[in-house]
């Protein structure tokens, strides 16, 4: 996302897809679900604690306790994750760790928290564990290369990628009977499905389209929903310390020149023409007007009952499993489309950096990091994987050829991203549009993306965590009304640019480009 955001989402998992571009909720205290009695101890009478994104999926007693049978059997040990509201998944997870909590494992990315725990040292490396061979199931099915690119600038690996795909583009879902009704039948470029949403909100009376509110929808990374650019030229992606911090627009030739000269993301001019932009879809009610607070659940809820033409969504394989059934029984005759409105269509070649947007992180508190490990190399075994993340064979779901399945109860959502994606593994669901599957196909194929310039660029903190945070908190009060459309562009950005001046811009965007220009030279 985004520097994979794409990432960012960011479903799904809907609620992380919602968030994943997204900049994330305000702090707010939790208890983490205790360990049952030696849950510190010896792994055969304990149960370990797991932090996971999002709500609590239908039927989870049941397939947790199916889950935990085989676990015990296997390993002696059980799990019991605890599931935080993606609003404020980001702030209580960065807390729990901070405070040294005992848990296992979490999801975290650059497009969260991962900078700033890795700066704590509140990760454990995997590097030793991953080499010891006593891990082969994850070791099999991921594939090294994935390790690789997402190493920390020391050098470390603190994250076991969770992907189901080469790269992950944020793109829009779509009604595809409203598209049927109002656009003849498809949309292939940007002005088209901009009309399509004036159509809809005219003639249908609803929104074009809902989402919670992301920097990256509107200043895109290389694609952002509402950001047109990214649809035509997607051969670009912004810098930043976090990506709830603030956005760089570094220079169009640092490659060749060296000189990253990295400017905020306002004196790039189709940024700021998105950010006017989507004030205008705003006011003319094309977006939805709660989009500052609304959270992810809400927003779902509403797409899927019928209520808008369009919504969020990202290259996982997950749109139609996401939305289709529910839409179905609200709405008669709905259907579902995958829009990527390129110029350029299945040719495109965006930007990528191949860093993985869901990591897997291993918390160094925990009270068995081994056991930690050996979850998730459980987790790599098909038969694990599979009744993990789709429930109990023959009551939640059936096998549909090899790699298929269809749906037959409540379970679904298991955020598997944050625990359990493994690209050999994953099953395709059955009622997958045509749409969808082409995206996603193309989505699978490396070379459908351009490595971008700055690919494995991690600016280190540590120089400027002062003023990152307080970067952080001007961005949070002043840039996120921006991104929502909710305030005048040119009153707004004067009041953020106040607010980042006194937070020590200067030093953070010289830090930005100290650090940028020595990783071009190093390329060299």
């Amino acid at each position: 996302m985004a520097q994979l955001i794409d990432a960012a989402g960011l479903s799904l998992p809907v609620s992380r897809r919602g968030f994943l571009a997204g900049t994330g909720g305000l702090l707010a205290a939790a208890t983490l679900a205790a360990c049952a009695p030696g849950g510190g101890g010896q792994a055969g009478s304990a149960t370990y604690a797991h932090l996971l994104p999002g709500d609590v999926p239908a039927q989870w007693d049941r397939v947790r306790a199916a889950v935990n049978t085989k676990l015990k059997a296997d390993l002696g040990f059980e799990f019991k994750p605890e599931f935080i509201n993606w609003k404020n998944y980001g702030a209580q997870s960065l807390l729990k760790f901070t405070a040294g909590e005992d848990f296992q494992t979490a999801l975290s990315a650059r497009w969260l928290n991962i900078a700033q725990l890795i700066e704590s040292k509140a990760l454990e490396p995997l590097d030793d564990a991953l080499a010891s061979g006593k891990y082969k199931n994850l070791a099999a099915t991921i594939d090294q290369s994935a390790f690789d690119a997402n190493r920390w600038p020391d050098g470390s690996i603190y994250g076991v990628p969770a992907v189901n795909s080469a790269a992950r583009i944020h793109h829009i879902v779509a009604r595809g009977d409203l598209i049927e009704k109002y656009a003849g039948g498809s949309i292939e470029s940007f002005d088209q499905l901009e009309k399509f949403w004036y159509d809809v909100v005219q003639k249908e009376g609803i929104p074009g389209y809902v989402k919670n509110n992301s920097v990256f929808d509107v200043l895109g990374a290389p694609t952002g929903t509402l950001y047109a650019q990214g649809w035509e030229s997607p051969d670009f992606l912004p810098l930043y310390f976090s990506s709830d911090s603030l956005l760089f627009v570094p220079s169009r030739d640092a490659a060749t020149t060296g000189s990253t000269d990295a400017v905020p993301f306002w004196e790039y001019e189709p940024y700021l023409e998105s950010l006017h932009r989507v004030r205008k879809y705003y006011e003319d009610g094309v977006i939805n007007a709660d989009r500052l607070n609304a959270d992810s659940a809400t927003i779902k809820a509403q797409f899927d009952s019928g209520g808008a033409a369009t919504t969020w969504g990202i290259t996982d394989g997950l749109d139609t499993s996401g939305h289709l059934d529910l839409l179905e029984k609200a709405v008669k005759g709905a259907s579902l489309v995958t829009l990527l409105p390129f110029r350029d269509g299945l040719s495109a070649k965006p930007n990528q950096t191949f860093q993985a947007d869901n990591l897997v992180v291993v918390n160094a508190a925990a009270a068995d990091v081994g056991a930690a490990l050996q979850l998730l190399d459980w987790v790599s075994i098909k038969e694990n994987h599979d009744l993990l993340q789709y429930g109990e064979e023959g009551t939640d779901w059936k096998a549909v050829g090899d790699d298929a399945y269809e749906q037959l109860g409540d379970y679904a959502n298991f955020p598997g991203y944050a625990m359990s994606w493994r690209i050999p593994l994953e099953r395709k669901y059955s009622r997958m549009s045509e749409s969808e599957e082409t995206w996603f196909d193309w989505s699978k194929d490396y070379d459908n993306f351009t490595i971008d310039p700055f690919a494995s660029f991690i600016p280190d903190l540590t120089e400027v965590k002062t003023e990152h945070a307080q970067i952080t908190a001007a961005v949070t009060e002043f840039g996120n009304p921006l991104w929502a459309g909710a305030v005048d562009v040119d009153k707004g950005l004067d009041e953020l640019k106040k607010a980042l001046d006194t937070a020590g811009l200067p030093k953070v965007q010289e830090e930005l480009n100290k650090q940028a220009d020595a990783y071009l030279a190093a390329q060299k």
